[in-house]
């Protein structure tokens, strides 16, 4: 199968370089920060579906929006848009995961059971490092 003339043809791909590990110096990756390296991290999709599952929730969100703006105004998404990214900005510490219940109660998930509250999502695999050198690092200091 010819890869390239399949990921043109994708229209609501997202770019294959966002999802390779991130380089540091000299074009070497920087294990400590981002972790080790997968080789399913620079594979493309396998099916069409999975790049819709991936972006399943900010279709949802733009559905949302769009039927809020259409029935109370332009207000009314705004208004959500300003409390999710209030809501995505309360973190942890950079070496601690954080559960973004707030998000999730906004969301109306919290009363949900889905994959990722019974076997973990797979994305939201630990991470082990040095506090003080990723503290430093989310800073800027580094």
């Amino acid at each position: 199968m010819n890869t390239r003339g399949f990921r043109s043809q994708l229209k609501d791909s997202v770019p294959v370089t966002g999802l390779c590990p991130q380089a540091g110096a000299y074009d070497v990756q920087d294990t400590l920060r981002s972790g080790f390296s997968s080789v399913k991290n620079e594979l493309l999709p396998s099916h069409v579906l999975e790049l819709s599952e991936k972006n399943f929730q900010l279709n949802q969100d733009k559905m949302n929006f769009s039927t809020l703006r259409n029935i109370q105004g332009l207000h009314a998404p705004l208004k959500l848009q300003m409390e999710y990214r209030a809501a995505r900005q309360i973190q942890r510490l950079p070496f601690l995961q954080s559960s973004n219940l707030a998000l999730d109660t906004l969301r109306g998930n919290d009363e949900s059971i889905g994959f990722e509250d019974i076997l973990c999502d797979p994305s939201q695999s630990e991470m082990m490092g040095e506090p003080h050198m990723m503290v430093e690092y989310k800073l800027g200091f580094m």
